[in-house]
């Protein structure tokens, strides 16, 4: 039974490391179709459709997993695309919680994996581990910082805070609660809430126990709704920050009035309609727009954005990996891997990337755009 056992184990190693040179370039895609994450997922999926075919004069075939936005399912994803799809990069998951498992799964097999998720900790500190892992979406300590910069310039002194009780609202936090003190800001509670609770009316009541003049909440998607209703509809009149993770169409939809006058800072592609025509990242937003609503017949929103640059970015190091080696090969997957550290000066939807060997995420506050939710839409504050 050992004997087989091992002889078992021999054989799906092989099957990771084993070259097997292709003609065609495998893309692996794992994102949160379903489940709580499926406001992000969703638009990833839709955009499929819209990516390039062709990279180098290579086929490119993409094949996309939903991982229901559970994190032992995105590993069971991850590890089907390495070892029976043979994929050459992973991409994905759209949140955190299920992307750091993922990591492992690219570490284990040598392949590059590219986030959709937004936390810091997928790429920071770098260590062996992450040596692999890229993302897209700029890290919450670079957009908290400049939120709470703003913040501070406005006069507000008292700050609440409500928070998703997962990877990305506790990687806010991490932030918000180290920068406060440096900006003389006070952070009155630390109050979370699950992604798919109904309701956040008792952190808000939490909150507004504490008399803040401000509150932070840090969610993504429709679930951002739910405290800052909770607010308002108990009469809290402060102002409301939030993050780049409700830069959608349904989180103004679903809240109405009561997300009207929310701050955040967020990505370019957000609010590229009140940037200059011949700027970069309005031109870059224009690009992917033009291919996703000729591929849907609808217009896209920022988490698609996420797999657009995400591809944008692997298009750019497999054409260069591609005058080294063979697509199906460990070569190849080792070559994407640094010239994706290589990209410089990359215009995206979600900022001006710039990877190094100690930088996986790339991006600087010239990313981070101030935004207002105003008259129902997002506008630049200038």
């Amino acid at each position: 039974m050992k004997l087989a056992m091992a002889g078992l184990l021999t054989f799906a190693s092989a099957i990771l490391i084993a070259p097997d040179a292709r003609a065609d370039i495998k893309v692996g895609v794992v994102v949160s179709g379903s489940g709580p994450g499926s406001a992000l997922g969703q638009p990833q999926m839709r955009t499929i459709a819209a990516l390039p075919k062709e990279i180098g004069g290579e086929k490119v075939t993409y094949i996309a997993l939903d991982d229901e936005s559970d994190p032992t399912k995105g590993t069971q994803n991850a590890r089907r695309l390495v070892i029976q799809d043979g994929v050459d990069i992973l991409i994905g998951s759209s949140l955190t919680p299920v992307t750091m498992p993922m990591l492992d799964v690219a570490v284990e097999s040598k392949t590059p994996i590219i986030s959709l998720a937004a936390a810091t900790a997928i790429v920071q500190p770098m260590d062996d581990r992450r040596r692999w892992a890229f993302k897209v979406v700029p890290n919450d300590d670079l957009m908290a910082a400049a939120i709470l910069k703003y913040i501070a310039k406005s006069g507000i002194k008292t700050l609440g805070y409500i928070g998703v009780s997962d990877g990305y609202g506790e990687g806010y936090y991490k932030e918000v609660s180290r920068l406060a003190p440096q900006l003389g800001l006070t952070v009155t509670t630390h109050e979370v809430y699950a992604r798919a609770d109904t309701s956040a009316m008792g952190q808000a009541l939490k909150v507004i126990a504490t008399n803040p003049e401000a509150v932070f909440i840090a969610s993504a998607g429709t679930p951002a709704v739910l405290p800052q209703e909770a607010l308002r509809s108990r009469g809290y009149a402060g102002k409301i920050f939030q993050t780049h993770g409700v830069a959608s169409e349904e989180f103004i939809k679903l809240g109405g009035a009561n997300v009207e006058g929310a701050i955040f800072t967020g990505e370019a592609f957000t609010i590229a309609d009140d940037l200059p025509a011949n700027d970069p990242f309005r031109q870059v937003r224009d690009e992917f727009v033009s291919s996703y609503e000729k591929a849907n017949g609808a217009s896209p929103n920022i988490f698609g954005a996420h797999l657009w640059d995400a591809v944008t970015l692997f298009k750019r190091a497999a054409a260069n990996a591609l005058k080294t080696a063979k697509p199906g090969t460990a070569e190849f997957r080792a070559a994407l891997r640094d010239e994706l550290e290589r990209g410089k000066d990359v215009y995206l939807n979600n900022g001006l990337s710039t990877m190094s060997p100690t930088d996986h995420n790339g991006y600087d506050e010239r990313s981070a755009f101030l935004i207002k939710v105003e008259g129902g839409k997002f506008r630049l504050v200038k």
